[in-house]
C-alpha cells in the first residue's frame, strides 16, 4: 500500500486554527485534499493528526471528504506516522504539510515512481515551492525504535545522522520537473499575509471558473507580481523560524 499522508494539526503559534480558516466557506484544508485526490499513484490518503480534542474537526472534515484519518502524538509526527503506516498497512508514503494548499498531486507521483525504480528508504525532496518527503514505514519503525528526542519538526537528520546514519538508502529527489523548484513566490500558510495571497488566487480561479491545476497558477501568479508581492516579504520571517528550530534540534 502506498499512501500520501497529511500532517496538520489545528495547534499553530502564528496563525491558530489555519487549517479551518475559511476561504469562500471551505476550509483551507480542503482545497489541499481536492488536490491530492488527484495522485494516479497513492492507495489511499491519510489525514494524519492529533488525539487533541480541537482537532476533532479535521478528523470530521476527512469524514466529509471521504479520506482516512489517524490520532497520534501532538508533538512527535514520526510516531503519528508511525501508527498510520500500521493502521493502514502502508509500505511506503510521501509526506504533506497541511498548510501546502497549492501541492500539486503530480509531485508526490514523482516520488512513488523514484521509490518504484530505486527502492531507496528516504526521499529528500526538499528546496521546492513545497517540501516533499518520501520514506519506507520499514526505516520510519527503525527510526522511531533509535531516536531519543520527539522533536520532529525537521525529520531529515533522524534519518541521516545519529544512531540511524548509515543504515538507509536515502537519495534527493530525482530531477523533479522545473516548474516545482522554487523561485520567488511564497505558498505556505503561515501568516495572515499567506492567507491573503492564498485567498487572492482561489477568488481569481473561482470567478473565473478556470481550473486550479499548479501550472495554471503559476502563469495567473507571474502575470500578476502583485499577487506574488502579497506575502513574499513573509519569506524571510519563516527561514529565520527554521534556521532557530535547527539550532535548537542541534543544541
Amino acid at each position: 500500500m502506498k499512501a500520501i499522508f497529511i500532517s496538520v494539526r489545528s495547534a499553530s503559534s502564528r496563525l491558530p486554527n489555519k487549517a479551518l480558516k475559511k476561504i469562500n466557506d471551505k476550509a483551507t484544508i480542503e482545497y489541499l485534499i481536492d488536490r491530492l485526490k488527484k495522485s494516479k499513484k497513492a492507495d489511499t490518503i491519510v489525514l494524519c493528526t492529533t488525539k487533541s480534542q480541537e482537532d476533532d474537526k479535521l478528523c470530521e472534515i476527512a469524514i466529509k471528504n471521504n479520506i482516512n484519518f489517524f490520532r497520534g502524538s501532538a508533538p512527535d509526527k514520526l510516531k503519528r506516522w508511525l501508527g498510520a503506516t500500521t493502521q493502514y498497512n502502508v509500505r511506503f508514503f510521501v509526506n504533506v504539510d497541511g498548510d501546502d494548499l497549492f501541492f500539486d498531486a503530480g509531485l508526490a507521483d514523482h516520488c512513488f515512481d523514484q521509490y518504484d525504480l530505486t527502492k531507496t528508504d528516504f526521499i529528500d525532496g526538499r528546496g521546492l515551492y513545497n517540501d516533499v518527503y518520501g520514506m519506507t514505514a520499514e526505516s520510519l519503525k527503525k527510526v522511531c525504535e533509535l531516536k531519543n528526542n520527539s522533536d520532529t519538526e525537521f525529520i531529515q537528520p533522524y534519518f541521516k545522522s545519529g544512531a540511524s546514519k548509515g543504515l538507509f538508502k536515502m537519495a534527493k529527489i530525482n530531477q523533479p520537473p522545473e516548474k516545482y523548484k522554487k523561485q520567488d513566490i511564497r505558498m505556505t500558510l503561515d501568516y495572515e499575509e499567506d492567507y491573503a495571497f492564498f485567498s487572492t488566487v482561489i477568488n481569481h480561479f473561482q470567478s473565473s471558473n478556470t481550473e486550479m491545476s499548479f501550472d495554471n497558477i503559476l502563469t495567473y501568479i507571474e502575470n500578476n507580481p502583485e499577487v506574488k508581492a502579497i506575502n513574499w516579504h513573509r519569506e524571510q520571517d519563516w527561514k529565520s523560524n527554521q534556521s532557530n528550530s535547527i539550532n535548537k534540534l542541534k543544541a
